[in-house]
């Protein structure tokens, strides 16, 4: 019988303490305060057999330069103010957005997922992170462009390395351009015949 008002109590308790926590004003809101009690662990747990479950298995697009290009492109638009560009400092917002996001071209970024796992927080966004779901704003194709340039960071071609460092608004040309034409010589004059 002990065992039973124990039980029932503390299943009245435990929700109750809970609300109280929340619905008092103690629990961590803001960016600048310290994780919950098991915050970290129980949502990256969460997320990961999300991503696990629901990732794409197989990728429908090849990390070529023109995909890695256009993907750089789409990463500095979209991404880069979080994520960081090679080569240049923290933005005011991913320094002051909780949790902190992760440098995506540094390091080893996340260049040991699998793309589909990029593909998958790319597509979806992640809750109570700061990152966004693209979806509606983004094709599959430039979702995918995205998520293999992230996978590659580590060994991108030296066209997209430079397109992730090169201002806004400046093209960089993938190709060389063809030389002008040299146009043919004029036509020696013909030896004048003597009268």
């Amino acid at each position: 019988m002990k065992f039973l008002a124990g039980l029932i109590l503390g299943l009245l308790v435990v929700p109750l303490g809970v609300y109280l926590y929340f619905s008092s004003g103690s629990a961590p809101v803001a960016t600048t305060d310290s994780d919950m009690p098991f915050e970290h662990m129980l949502a990256h747990k969460a997320l990961a057999a999300r991503i696990t479950k629901d990732m794409p298995k197989t990728v429908p697009i090849q990390p070529t330069e023109a995909n890695l290009l256009a993907g750089a492109d789409l990463y500095k638009q979209h991404c880069a103010v979080c994520h960081g560009l090679p080569l240049t400092p923290k933005s005011a917002i991913a320094a002051g957005i909780y949790p902190h996001p992760p440098l995506l071209l540094e390091g080893k970024g996340v260049t040991d997922d699998e793309p589909g796992e990029s593909y998958w927080k790319i597509f979806n966004g992640i809750r109570l992170s700061g990152m966004p779901g693209f979806s509606k704003s983004l094709s599959e194709t430039q979702m995918w462009q995205v998520a293999l340039l992230v996978a590659n960071a580590d060994k991108l071609p030296p066209s997209a390395k430079t397109a992730l460092v090169t201002p806004a608004g400046v093209t960089v040309p993938t190709t060389l351009p063809s030389p002008s034409p040299v146009p043919p010589p004029p036509p020696f004059p013909s030896p004048s015949t003597p009268k």
